[in-house]
């Protein structure tokens, strides 16, 4: 009989190291697709020789900076832009275009606005996502595709590698058909606005702490891409209710309590290493001396710093 975590269990899981970590990171998209804006300007003028690239994974204000960048506004223009902007959103969207802000190159031309540059990204995401398979795949799930869209964009933020997408998202429902809390730390760095979460911040109030809440969060995490998408409507197999990437490219899923903990001890290990190299490498540094490689810690320690 599965039940839920001992509350004495789950202090211990959530200080040293939480169901599914990571802040939604920048990952470049490799496949961009390539989508022409809808411009003010005369379509026979040639366009400018620039594209804004959106990867998968980046947020909302991610996107709304880069929009004020690459057209050369000042900065909170794209923000202030969307009540005009006329965007084609589902009603549980309640007017937030997180998640239809699709990850994709989108060629510049003269003319467009933050309202064009929106609006094409939002008409791109529903080409990709309102087709009859998201929508069927979304309801084996017993989920519709507005949540279907949400999972994908946990799995794009929580996923270290692409093989691992379809599990992350099999443990998310796994743990939401037995009524257990997601416990999810991309959530709650989501709502706080940075990459690092504390103890304290698993007692917040908001409602995307999925420590606190049940169920999904509100919105999406971020603008996930077609793979983050697959995974979310067509999990892979499986029981898993806990995973936790111990080292880049060490990802380890599990349906056993005492056999994660054992992972989440090796996942501790791992961080006291990297965090000795950093200190190491720190003092050499403080020196004089070029830090050695060997000491270097990994560049992707923080993106695998949680527990699932």
């Amino acid at each position: 009989m599965l039940t839920h975590i001992p509350p004495r269990r789950r202090t211990r899981l959530t200080r040293r190291g939480r169901l599914a970590l990571v802040a939604a990171g920048a990952v470049v998209a490799g496949t961009a697709v390539t989508v022409p804006l809808l411009t003010v300007a005369d379509h026979h003028e040639e366009p400018r020789p620039a594209a804004l690239v959106v990867p998968e994974g980046w947020r909302a204000s991610q996107v709304y900076d880069a929009i004020d960048k690459a057209l050369a506004l000042p900065s909170g223009s794209t923000r202030t832009s969307l009540g005009k902007a006329r965007l084609t959103l589902p009603k549980d969207a309640g007017g937030n275009p997180e998640g239809y802000l699709f990850p994709a190159a989108y060629p510049l031309r003269k003319g467009a606005t933050p309202e064009s540059v929106l609006r094409s990204m939002v008409d791109t995401a529903h080409e990709k996502f309102d087709g009859a398979p998201v929508a069927a795949g979304a309801q084996r799930n017993s989920t519709n595709v507005y949540q279907a869209l949400t999972i994908a964009s946990i799995v794009q933020a929580q996923a270290v590698k692409k093989e691992d997408m379809g599990k992350v998202a099999r443990v998310i429902l796994n743990r939401l058909e037995r009524g257990m809390p997601l416990q999810l730390d991309s959530t709650l760095s989501y709502a706080l606005g940075r990459a690092r979460t504390t103890e304290a911040d698993t007692r917040s109030d908001s409602p995307y702490n999925t420590y606190q809440r049940m169920g999904l969060p509100p919105t999406p995490i971020g603008n996930p891409g077609e793979d983050a998408m697959r995974a979310a409507i067509n999990p892979t197999p499986g029981d898993w209710l806990y995973f936790v990437t111990v080292k880049p490219g060490d990802t380890r899923f599990t349906a056993d309590y005492d056999t994660h903990m054992r992972n989440v001890a090796d996942f501790n290990s791992e961080q006291q290493k990297a965090e000795q190299q950093r200190v190491e490498q720190q003092t050499g540094q403080s020196q004089g001396q070029s830090p050695s490689p060997s000491r270097s810690a990994s560049p992707s320690a923080t993106r695998s710093g949680k527990t699932g």
